[in-house]
């Protein structure tokens, strides 16, 4: 592939992070093509679905509703849940090692596009129980 591939990349040109929830593709990631300051990319979470409150201990993350309605749970600096419904538009701050979940509350899927800085925490994923691999070819 031309060095300039790499900066361009759809959900479906990547293999794809799956769970019992939903998928991850992640689309900008040192390994996907060389970003270093942090990772990206797209969530899709189907109706009545989410991924369960978990942390990214070191890292921030910026969550941003693509498509779809659901309910984003951030606890604030004392530990407490803070719950509210986002759709479209929403922007989410998960602050550094701050517990957090999603849940799809709609009728459609949630299309999610988030952001890790800095990049790593996308992989402790693989470790978890009902992790699996996507294949790109598999999406088209």
């Amino acid at each position: 592939m031309p060095d300039t591939d790499r900066y361009f990349h759809y959900p479906e040109d990547v293999d794809n992070f799956g769970f019992d929830w939903g998928r991850l593709a992640l689309t900008v990631a040192p390994e996907v093509n060389g970003a270093t300051q942090f990772s990206a990319g797209v969530v899709t979470v189907p109706p009545g679905q989410g991924h369960a409150r978990h942390n990214h201990p070191g890292a921030e993350e910026i969550i941003f509703i693509l498509e779809g309605r659901g309910e984003q749970m951030v606890e604030d600096e004392t530990g407490t849940p803070v719950t509210r419904e986002v759709g479209p538009g929403c922007s989410v701050f998960v602050p550094e090692s701050r517990f957090h979940s999603t849940l799809n509350t709609g009728d459609e899927t949630m299309r999610i596009f988030l952001v890790y800085a800095p990049a790593g925490p996308e992989l402790a994923l693989r470790d978890l129980p009902d992790f699996h691999i996507i294949p790109a070819a598999d999406l088209t």
